[in-house]
């Protein structure tokens, strides 16, 4: 059986991944330049830049930090990148936008990017590979022993339903409102080894399952693994990738502090010999489903006994027990932004009231996104 060798991380370390799609400044349509923005910012004597990297599809474009100890160093890092991108993109009268999916474009119309890993991707997965237009944030936090990795994942896993609800933000899908407040969450879902991880006891299991996968064909390497919460051994870190694609910075780096005080609290009650939370993988099934559908109005399962609660009244909870861990690491007030998401309403409802104001106008939609981006808050 082959082995999964996880590098060395330093602990509770952190690193982001945002996906930014390109947009028309005039029409709010998808544009396909992202190969004119890479040649761009193309090093001299060529490779690829250090934190602006492709994507599947040519219109977007993905910026990722170094390794950083904060969620502000981290954010320092996606500020620079955005600020290089837009020294590209306003000449072309090209926008930056995020949110989970795209409130008009078509699926059909969108332009695959020329490489061989996407072609085999689209070849094998067709229809729904073809209409993977969604833009998701990635959370990588280091773990320093891969013993903790499996326990703190199924510890994460109880805490799904609130990052997936905070982040929602595709409610609208080829200018339909869905009534999802994630549509993102089940479309991606339907890739090969995308969705829910399964609950792995020890790391021998996580080997196994990876050598059948090899063994069939489904992958050809671990990265193919696409669950919305996996392993990195590559980095040494666990990295969700449960949150819809964020319209700015501000929700971006609240999230990040969520998940960074999530796996660090857990880690701290590894390290104190304490039992971590963990649920029925249908319960954390049906979580999904719940927060998808409801986003802030999601009545979420809460632990293995079946207790439920309203998302929002569950959150100051979680709140106040992560206070402490997110003090020690430096993250306080990026964490505190999560109140401002309760207060001014997820993605998907600011999306929904601007349409609405708007006669379901959805090119209002996207320039209320690309406002947001510009000015890196919530508006």
């Amino acid at each position: 059986m082959s082995t999964i060798e996880f590098q060395r991380s330093e602990r509770s370390t952190i690193g982001i991944e945002w996906e930014l799609a390109l947009v028309d400044k005039d029409s709010g349509d998808l544009r396909q330049v992202a190969q004119t923005i890479l040649d761009a910012v193309t090093p001299e004597g060529g490779g690829q830049h250090p934190h602006i990297r492709q994507e599947l599809l040519l219109n977007t474009v993905e910026i990722v930090t170094g390794v950083c100890r904060t969620v502000k160093e981290a954010g320092d890092d996606l500020a620079l990148s955005i600020e290089q991108l837009r020294g590209i993109t306003d000449p072309l009268r090209v926008e930056l936008m995020c949110a989970g999916t795209h409130p008009f474009a078509r699926w059909s119309n969108q332009k695959v990017t020329d490489k061989q890993r996407y072609a085999t991707l689209i070849d094998r997965t067709q229809w729904w590979g073809r209409q993977m237009l969604i833009y998701g944030i990635h959370v990588h936090v280091g773990i320093e022993d891969h013993r903790k990795v499996l326990p703190i994942m199924r510890a994460m896993m109880t805490y799904f339903g609130h990052m997936q609800s905070l982040s929602a933000s595709s409610p609208f899908w080829g200018g339909k409102d869905t009534s999802y407040a994630s549509n993102r969450a089940l479309m991606f879902q339907q890739l090969p080894t995308a969705g829910l991880p399964f609950q792995f006891d020890d790391w021998g299991q996580l080997e196994a399952y990876v050598d059948d996968m090899l063994k069939v064909g489904v992958i050809d390497q671990f990265d193919e693994v696409r669950w919305d919460l996996r392993p990195s051994p590559r980095y040494g870190t666990i990295e969700t990738r449960i949150a819809d694609g964020c319209s700015n910075l501000t929700e971006v780096l609240a999230l990040a502090a969520l998940t960074q005080c999530l796996v660090e609290h857990f880690s701290s009650l590894l390290d104190e010999g304490k039992p971590l939370p963990t649920m029925q993988p249908w319960f954390i099934q049906e979580n999904k489903w719940r927060s998808a559908r409801y986003g802030m109005d999601a009545i979420l399962i809460l632990n293995a006994q079946g207790d439920e609660e309203l998302v929002t009244n569950d959150l100051p909870r979680l709140m106040t027990m992560l206070e402490p861990t997110a003090e020690r690491l430096g993250c306080l007030d990026q964490l505190q932004h999560i109140d401002t998401m309760m207060r001014k309403g997820a993605s998907y409802q600011r999306q929904r009231a601007v349409a609405r104001r708007h006669g379901g106008d959805l090119g209002a939609v996207v320039d209320h996104l690309v406002r947001e981006m510009r000015a890196g808050k919530p508006l």
